[in-house]
């Protein structure tokens, strides 16, 4: 098969575009890896070896089977791919081929699913007998995407993979262990409970585990920070403004909340729903979460719930009862019996004898909405429409176009993604509006960034807010992922990146079309700034395309082009997301990065890039490819500028990154190293010296 790099999707080998969404694929003879963070889960089922001695092979396979198709179903249901059956083992993989940004959440939940499923089977029949023992980590891994099941090529590899292994082999029966980096990701929307360390075979240190207990809210939902919101006045008062205009106006009005990942969008939402209350209507939310239990409008689902107080345990029966009486308590029509049918239809439960078409039922969900509106004024929030079936689109626009003389605001929050699959969102609606969210100014930023240090008990650390919050790009899920990792690793280590930051920001690099992705690849080894030519150097072959990728790029807010440029006669760019650019960058195999900054460095040499930090970035691609002599040299050339622009600290440290590089045998120009290091760093000391005096005597000259 060849599986498809932008969706996922396994084609036959002789398909040249992917069937699911248009991609060019490419031959499955080729190797492509990647470096990615990735969720590995193990289910094993317990005692099932001396069991099966007792059985029949027939009645081995057959059993086998029936768990296989099981296990299968929870882990593709939740996003997962498996990877392998070993006996009654299952591998399954979360974050590749594509990543959806809340991997360890989605490979927790499907274990949790995984164990409850064969608990079934055992209720069933008493006599199987089943257990299992279940675990879930986190952490890099090398990724073979063209890696093909059926030639026996595994697509991870990497502590991650042997780590997730020796927890599932330890863990308690009937229970399911995550490791470290998948706690720290699903901390806050899964319960978990501490256990002891676990003395795994080949790790020199104990392996810290917690053990899940149960979701703590549904799939897709986040728990948002105690800390009051920051950086939001504006957004969030044109919002208030357009609930107070819907409420006292009997209007429908639908508003859209645009912006990537972690941006607040839901935080917005959540601080309208609380006006919404306080002033006497009523927000009901539903989310789309992309995966999980998803019917084509499990957001309007959700809301119908909710409004009809409908329980998760509830049978389809007493669930279509609950909607025929808050039908008739509202009294929708003439015959509530048969809109509460149809609203039942589109919440996906089984009714006898209904046989409407899609307007019928469109009309149907407006009667019922209107006649909640009419009992209050409510808010319907759509949260994460990016991921909703395009039927649940075409009902809120319906909604949007329909519902008449009522106060109904529905609100509807989505990453941009959905412009491009859905370009006429809220085209030709005359009531609707949209918001769109972007970073956080970086005096807000370093502002929640303090407060969240503060109420994490990280007040030390209060000096390194604004280096934290240029760090996360203005993003306030970034700047609290960061504050946390702070919080809880003892190495107080800033400079790794959490892995929920990188799969969120991995989500938005796969999003991209495969030929837009590989540009933005290319780019993270260039660097934050770079150029049209380096790009056309490394991939001669897309030289005719790379104009209209560049432009697509920029038009998805991820790379700006400048207005001047440092090399005459090239197209000069940059990354508006440092993020991004170092998601990439860590996204690519040694060896391609090596290659990649090697020939970075050839161009740049060509061109002759203007003095300045020149020798610096001709120093940095050539170490990186692994051109130590050329990356001394640059080194020295650099050192040699700082000093004489009495850098001398900068010039100490470009000394001693020479000095890493220089061969023990070259006993001669270590000396020469030593000794300019030498003086350097004794500068660099007297002008610290020269300051302090300086300031010391600036208050007596005042005086």
């Amino acid at each position: 098969m060849n599986r498809c790099s932008a969706c996922g999707e396994e084609n036959s080998e002789k398909a040249r575009f992917c069937q699911a969404c248009g991609t060019p694929l490419e031959s499955p003879s080729g190797t492509r890896q990647e470096r990615r963070v990735v969720s590995v889960l193990f289910v094993d089922l317990v005692g099932f070896t001396s069991k099966s001695e007792q059985l029949d092979p027939e009645d081995v396979r057959s059993f086998l089977t029936v768990y296989y198709e099981r296990a299968r179903a929870e882990i593709e249901r939740f996003g997962g791919r498996v990877e392998k059956f070993i006996g009654d083992a299952v591998m399954a993989v979360f974050g590749a081929p594509v990543a959806y940004g809340d991997d360890p959440e989605r490979a927790v939940r499907a274990a949790m699913a995984v164990r409850d499923s064969i608990a079934d089977m055992d209720q069933a029949d008493p006599l199987l007998e089943l257990q299992v023992r279940a675990a879930v980590n986190t952490g890099e891994a090398i990724v073979e995407l063209s890696a093909r099941a059926d030639a026996g090529v595994a697509m991870v590899a990497g502590d991650v993979v042997n780590t997730a292994a020796r927890l599932q082999s330890n863990a308690p029966v009937n229970e399911v262990l995550v490791g470290e980096e998948t706690y720290a990701s699903t901390r806050t929307v899964i319960e978990y409970r501490p256990v002891e360390p676990i003395v795994a075979k080949g790790k020199t240190d104990p392996v810290l585990a917690w053990a899940a207990v149960a979701p703590l809210v549904e799939a897709g939902e986040r728990v948002f920070s105690e800390v009051p919101l920051v950086g939001r006045g504006e957004e969030l008062a044109n919002l208030r403004s357009l609930w107070d205009m819907v409420s006292s106006e009997h209007r429908c009005s639908l508003v859209t909340v645009f912006g990537p990942a972690g941006i607040g969008k839901s935080r917005l939402a959540h601080e309208l729903a609380h006006r919404a209350a306080d002033a006497g209507g009523r927000a009901i939310r539903g989310r789309s979460a992309g995966y999980g239990d998803a019917g084509p409008y499990t957001a309007f689902a959700q809301q119908v719930a909710q409004l009809a107080e409908i329980d998760s345990g509830d049978e389809p029966e007493t669930a279509v009862a609950k909607i025929r009486a808050k039908a008739a308590a509202l009294a929708v029509a003439d015959d509530p019996d048969e809109v509460a049918d149809a609203v039942a239809i589109l919440a996906g439960l089984p009714v006898e004898g209904a046989a409407l078409d899609r307007e019928g039922l469109y009309f149907a969900a407006r009667l019922f909405v209107e006649a909640v509106a009419r009992e209050r004024p409510t808010m319907l929030a759509f949260e994460d429409i990016h991921f909703a079936d395009p039927s649940l689109l075409d009902l809120v626009e319906f909604l949007a176009s329909r519902v008449q003389d009522v106060p109904l605001l529905l609100l509807a929050t989505s990453r941009p993604d959905l412009l491009t699959s859905r370009p006429s969102w809220g085209g030709g609606l005359l009531a609707s509006s949209t918001i769109s969210l972007g970073p956080l100014s970086h005096d807000d930023a370093v502002e929640l960034t303090g407060k969240l240090f503060e109420q994490r008990g990280l007040d030390e650390l209060k000096d390194r807010a604004g280096s934290l919050a240029l760090s996360s790009d203005g993003n306030p899920l970034f700047i609290e992922e960061l504050t946390a990792s702070l919080a809880e690793r003892s190495t107080r280590d800033a400079k790794q990146l959490p892995g929920s930051i990188r799969g969120i920001v991995a989500a938005r690099l796969d999003a991209l079309p495969a030929p837009e992705r590989a540009v933005v690849l290319d780019a993270s080894v260039v660097g934050k700034v770079f150029w049209r030519g380096a790009l056309e150097r490394l991939r001669p072959e897309r030289e005719e395309d790379l104009p209209a990728l560049l432009g697509s790029l920029e038009r998805r807010d991820l790379i700006r082009r400048e207005g001047s440029s440092r090399i005459k006669g090239d197209q000069q760019f940059t990354f508006k997301h440092g993020l991004i650019r170092e998601v990439a960058y860590l996204t690519l195999p040694r060896e391609e990065r090596r290659r990649c900054h090697e020939i970075t460095a050839q161009y740049l040499e060509e061109v002759r890039l203007p003095a300045g930090d020149a020798d610096a970035t001709l120093a940095y691609h050539w170490r990186e490819g692994g051109d130590a002599e050329n990356a001394v040299r640059y080194l020295l050339a650099a050192a040699e500028v700082a000093g004489r622009g009495w850098a001398k600290a900068r010039a100490a440290t470009l000394y001693t990154q020479a000095l890493e590089l220089v061969p023990e045998t070259d006993e001669e120009l270590r000396r020469t190293i030593v000794k300019k290091q030498a003086v350097a760093t004794v500068a660099a000391f007297h002008v610290k010296d020269v300051e302090r005096d300086r300031r010391r005597q600036q208050p007596a000259a005042e005086g």
